[in-house]
């Protein structure tokens, strides 16, 4: 199971508000004046960061526990979907031409449902899932 929640450290910073840095996307860095602007930060600079991996062709790490003094943040869910849909495809070896063949799409149409900027809808992403063998389950905290 894939989850798209990870911890963050909010470190005070010298001149005031928070450093934000995650321990499982060491390239993501930003900083917020609060406690509650630092989490809503941490949002954004993970989603990007997640985008960027999936741009790059770049793994997608699973979430580590959880620390003292951290918070989980979770990203939006369309990066979650995407994000697993992309980490899916990884794992099965399959092309991105071989999923559209069973999609019935072409290859354009998947590179666009990959696609972290790109809208999507849940049924497409959950279908091409379970093409992948995957199924989609949503967790509410």
């Amino acid at each position: 199971m894939k989850r798209f929640s990870y911890p963050v450290k909010l470190e005070a910073a010298d001149e005031g508000g928070y450093v934000i840095t995650f321990r499982d996307f060491p390239e993501a860095i930003t900083q917020g004046e609060s406690i509650e602007e630092s989490l809503e930060e941490a949002v954004d600079c993970l989603a990007e960061a997640i985008a960027a991996r999936i741009d790059d062709g770049r793994e997608i790490p699973e979430s580590s526990d959880l620390e003292a003094g951290e918070y989980l943040v979770a990203v939006p869910m369309q990066i979650a979907l995407k994000g697993a849909l992309y980490s899916a495809l990884n794992e099965s070896g399959m092309a991105k031409t071989q999923l559209g063949e069973l999609l019935g799409k072409d290859e354009k149409e998947i590179r666009r449902i990959l696609d972290p900027h790109h809208g999507t809808k849940i049924p497409t992403i959950e279908q091409a899932l379970r093409v992948l063998g995957k199924r989609l389950e949503l967790h509410v905290r």
